[in-house]
Protein backbone atom coordinates (compact mmCIF):
# COMPACT_ATOMS: atom_id res chain seq x y z
CA UNK A 1 0.00 0.00 0.00
CA UNK A 2 1.29 3.68 -0.76
CA UNK A 3 1.76 5.51 1.91
CA UNK A 4 1.06 9.07 2.55
CA UNK A 5 3.33 11.73 3.86
CA UNK A 6 3.06 15.55 3.68
CA UNK A 7 3.85 19.03 6.20
CA UNK A 8 3.24 18.52 9.95
CA UNK A 9 3.34 21.60 12.86
CA UNK A 10 4.30 20.03 16.47
CA UNK A 11 3.97 21.71 19.43
CA UNK A 12 7.21 23.90 20.98
CA UNK A 13 8.92 22.49 24.07
CA UNK A 14 5.45 20.55 25.01
CA UNK A 15 4.57 17.38 25.30
CA UNK A 16 2.12 16.17 21.99
CA UNK A 17 -1.25 15.34 23.76
CA UNK A 18 -3.36 15.49 20.79
CA UNK A 19 -3.67 15.02 17.02
CA UNK A 20 -5.58 16.77 14.09
CA UNK A 21 -5.18 15.76 10.60
CA UNK A 22 -5.78 17.53 7.87
CA UNK A 23 -7.21 16.65 4.62
CA UNK A 24 -6.97 19.04 1.40
CA UNK A 25 -9.23 19.73 -1.24
CA UNK A 26 -8.93 19.02 -4.97
CA UNK A 27 -5.84 20.70 -6.66
CA UNK A 28 -4.29 21.41 -3.24
CA UNK A 29 -2.09 19.40 -1.55
CA UNK A 30 -0.79 19.16 2.24
CA UNK A 31 0.89 22.36 2.08
CA UNK A 32 -2.60 24.65 1.54
CA UNK A 33 -4.08 23.62 5.17
CA UNK A 34 -0.85 23.27 7.17
CA UNK A 35 -0.74 26.69 7.01
CA UNK A 36 -3.73 27.15 9.46
CA UNK A 37 -1.79 25.63 12.24
CA UNK A 38 0.03 28.96 13.56
CA UNK A 39 -3.53 30.28 13.96
CA UNK A 40 -4.98 26.76 15.93
CA UNK A 41 -2.02 26.71 17.99
CA UNK A 42 -3.29 29.81 19.68
CA UNK A 43 -6.22 27.33 20.64
CA UNK A 44 -4.19 23.80 20.90
CA UNK A 45 -0.65 24.45 21.99
CA UNK A 46 -0.19 20.79 23.03
CA UNK A 47 -1.61 19.45 19.80
CA UNK A 48 0.26 18.14 16.62
CA UNK A 49 -0.73 19.20 12.96
CA UNK A 50 -0.39 16.61 9.83
CA UNK A 51 -1.48 17.48 6.87
CA UNK A 52 -0.69 14.44 3.73
CA UNK A 53 -0.72 15.19 0.18
CA UNK A 54 -3.37 13.26 -1.59
CA UNK A 55 -2.59 10.07 -3.07
CA UNK A 56 -3.04 10.93 -6.71
CA UNK A 57 -1.68 14.32 -9.12
CA UNK A 58 -4.37 16.43 -10.15
CA UNK A 59 -5.94 15.41 -13.19
CA UNK A 60 -6.76 19.25 -13.76
CA UNK A 61 -3.81 21.21 -12.25
CA UNK A 62 0.05 19.46 -12.68
CA UNK A 63 1.24 20.77 -9.17
CA UNK A 64 -1.37 19.88 -7.05
CA UNK A 65 -3.24 16.61 -5.48
CA UNK A 66 -6.38 15.12 -5.47
CA UNK A 67 -8.17 12.37 -3.23
CA UNK A 68 -10.22 10.88 -6.10
CA UNK A 69 -10.85 11.92 -9.74
CA UNK A 70 -13.68 13.94 -10.18
CA UNK A 71 -13.33 13.60 -14.03
CA UNK A 72 -14.90 9.91 -13.18
CA UNK A 73 -17.32 10.54 -10.75
CA UNK A 74 -18.86 13.49 -11.66
CA UNK A 75 -17.89 14.65 -15.15
CA UNK A 76 -20.86 16.46 -15.64
CA UNK A 77 -20.06 18.93 -12.84
CA UNK A 78 -23.76 18.11 -11.18
CA UNK A 79 -21.81 18.85 -7.88
CA UNK A 80 -21.96 22.37 -8.70
CA UNK A 81 -25.80 22.41 -9.17
CA UNK A 82 -28.16 22.29 -6.54
CA UNK A 83 -30.84 19.76 -7.95
CA UNK A 84 -28.23 17.56 -8.95
CA UNK A 85 -25.82 17.01 -6.14
CA UNK A 86 -27.37 14.61 -4.01
CA UNK A 87 -26.52 12.23 -7.20
CA UNK A 88 -23.39 13.36 -7.55
CA UNK A 89 -22.09 12.86 -4.02
CA UNK A 90 -23.63 9.11 -4.18
CA UNK A 91 -21.59 8.54 -7.09
CA UNK A 92 -18.13 9.51 -5.25
CA UNK A 93 -19.01 6.80 -2.55
CA UNK A 94 -16.93 4.18 -4.31
CA UNK A 95 -14.12 6.36 -5.04
CA UNK A 96 -13.81 7.81 -1.56
CA UNK A 97 -13.92 4.02 -0.18
CA UNK A 98 -11.21 2.64 -2.30
CA UNK A 99 -8.56 5.66 -0.78
CA UNK A 100 -9.81 5.51 2.69
CA UNK A 101 -7.39 2.94 3.61
CA UNK A 102 -4.49 5.34 2.67
CA UNK A 103 -5.76 7.97 5.44
CA UNK A 104 -6.79 5.09 7.87
CA UNK A 105 -2.84 4.04 7.66
CA UNK A 106 -1.37 7.15 7.85
CA UNK A 107 -3.85 8.07 10.98
CA UNK A 108 -2.67 5.05 12.56
CA UNK A 109 0.52 5.22 11.96
CA UNK A 110 0.20 9.06 14.02
CA UNK A 111 -1.23 7.37 16.65
CA UNK A 112 0.82 4.76 16.94
CA UNK A 113 4.23 7.26 16.87
CA UNK A 114 2.70 9.89 19.46
CA UNK A 115 0.70 7.21 21.29
CA UNK A 116 -2.75 8.80 21.29
CA UNK A 117 -5.82 7.28 21.84
CA UNK A 118 -8.88 8.05 19.11
CA UNK A 119 -10.46 10.22 21.66
CA UNK A 120 -7.34 12.46 21.43
CA UNK A 121 -7.61 12.86 17.14
CA UNK A 122 -9.39 14.73 15.39
CA UNK A 123 -10.15 15.08 11.46
CA UNK A 124 -10.16 18.65 9.88
CA UNK A 125 -11.03 18.92 5.90
CA UNK A 126 -11.95 21.01 3.08
CA UNK A 127 -13.65 20.33 -0.28
CA UNK A 128 -13.03 17.20 -1.37
CA UNK A 129 -11.30 17.03 2.08
CA UNK A 130 -14.37 17.05 3.74
CA UNK A 131 -15.83 14.24 2.09
CA UNK A 132 -12.80 11.77 2.99
CA UNK A 133 -12.67 13.09 6.33
CA UNK A 134 -16.61 12.78 7.43
CA UNK A 135 -16.38 9.48 5.15
CA UNK A 136 -13.35 7.98 7.41
CA UNK A 137 -13.89 9.69 10.97
CA UNK A 138 -17.28 7.74 10.78
CA UNK A 139 -16.00 4.24 10.05
CA UNK A 140 -13.65 3.83 13.03
CA UNK A 141 -13.81 1.25 16.02
CA UNK A 142 -13.61 3.54 18.67
CA UNK A 143 -14.94 7.28 17.48
CA UNK A 144 -12.30 10.23 17.12
CA UNK A 145 -13.05 13.26 19.07
CA UNK A 146 -14.78 14.69 16.64
CA UNK A 147 -14.67 16.26 12.61
CA UNK A 148 -14.67 19.66 11.34
CA UNK A 149 -15.50 20.31 7.58
CA UNK A 150 -15.20 23.07 5.05
CA UNK A 151 -16.91 23.72 2.25
CA UNK A 152 -17.19 20.00 1.10
CA UNK A 153 -19.93 17.53 1.11
CA UNK A 154 -21.10 13.62 2.50
CA UNK A 155 -20.33 11.30 -0.11
CA UNK A 156 -22.89 8.00 -0.10
CA UNK A 157 -25.33 9.63 2.12
CA UNK A 158 -27.37 6.59 1.93
CA UNK A 159 -24.78 3.92 2.82
CA UNK A 160 -23.66 6.08 6.10
CA UNK A 161 -26.72 4.18 8.26
CA UNK A 162 -25.28 0.96 7.29
CA UNK A 163 -21.48 1.96 7.28
CA UNK A 164 -21.38 3.69 10.80
CA UNK A 165 -19.67 2.39 13.29
CA UNK A 166 -18.35 5.92 15.17
CA UNK A 167 -20.36 8.77 15.76
CA UNK A 168 -18.18 11.59 16.76
CA UNK A 169 -19.12 15.14 17.00
CA UNK A 170 -19.34 17.26 13.45
CA UNK A 171 -18.91 20.68 12.49
CA UNK A 172 -19.73 21.66 8.97
CA UNK A 173 -18.45 24.97 8.24
CA UNK A 174 -19.76 26.77 4.76
CA UNK A 175 -20.17 29.65 2.74
CA UNK A 176 -23.39 31.07 1.15
CA UNK A 177 -21.26 32.36 -1.65
CA UNK A 178 -19.73 28.99 -2.87
CA UNK A 179 -19.99 28.01 -6.67
CA UNK A 180 -17.93 25.51 -6.30
CA UNK A 181 -19.85 23.28 -4.17
CA UNK A 182 -23.44 25.60 -3.33
CA UNK A 183 -24.55 25.77 0.28
CA UNK A 184 -27.29 23.11 -0.69
CA UNK A 185 -24.45 20.38 -0.07
CA UNK A 186 -24.09 21.18 4.04
CA UNK A 187 -27.93 20.87 4.23
CA UNK A 188 -27.47 17.46 2.67
CA UNK A 189 -25.46 16.55 4.52
CA UNK A 190 -26.63 17.90 8.15
CA UNK A 191 -29.90 16.05 7.31
CA UNK A 192 -27.07 12.55 6.00
CA UNK A 193 -25.68 12.93 9.13
CA UNK A 194 -28.56 13.60 11.15
CA UNK A 195 -30.53 10.93 10.26
CA UNK A 196 -27.71 8.57 11.00
CA UNK A 197 -27.60 9.70 14.43
CA UNK A 198 -24.38 11.81 14.33
CA UNK A 199 -24.54 14.88 16.25
CA UNK A 200 -23.87 17.46 13.61
CA UNK A 201 -23.39 21.55 14.34
CA UNK A 202 -23.65 23.61 10.92
CA UNK A 203 -22.16 27.24 10.05
CA UNK A 204 -23.35 29.07 7.34
CA UNK A 205 -20.58 32.41 6.39
CA UNK A 206 -22.74 34.85 4.50
CA UNK A 207 -21.54 35.87 1.12
CA UNK A 208 -18.14 33.41 1.64
CA UNK A 209 -17.15 31.94 -1.38
CA UNK A 210 -15.47 28.44 -1.51
CA UNK A 211 -12.73 29.68 1.31
CA UNK A 212 -12.15 30.30 4.72
CA UNK A 213 -12.40 32.98 6.89
CA UNK A 214 -11.54 33.86 9.94
CA UNK A 215 -15.32 33.53 11.63
CA UNK A 216 -15.01 29.84 10.50
CA UNK A 217 -11.16 29.39 11.08
CA UNK A 218 -12.18 30.61 15.01
CA UNK A 219 -15.24 28.09 15.12
CA UNK A 220 -13.79 25.17 14.08
CA UNK A 221 -10.79 25.97 16.92
CA UNK A 222 -12.62 26.02 19.47
CA UNK A 223 -15.17 23.02 18.37
CA UNK A 224 -11.30 21.38 18.58
CA UNK A 225 -10.56 22.22 21.54
CA UNK A 226 -13.37 21.74 23.50
CA UNK A 227 -13.84 18.15 22.01
CA UNK A 228 -10.05 17.38 23.66
CA UNK A 229 -11.31 19.03 26.88
CA UNK A 230 -14.06 16.68 26.75
CA UNK A 231 -11.84 13.34 26.13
Amino acid sequence: MKMLSGPSALPENQAIESLVVMLHGFGADGQDLIGLAPFFKQHLPKTAFHSPDGPQPCELSPLGRQWFSLQHTDPDMMRRRAETQETAFEGMYEAAKDVAPLIQSYIEDLRRHYNLPADKVCLLGFSQGTMMALHVGLRQTEPFAGIVGFSGALVGKSKLPDDLTSACPVLLIHGEGDEMLPVHAVDLAEEGLSNAGVSVEVMRRPYLPHSIDAEGATAAAEFIQARFRQA
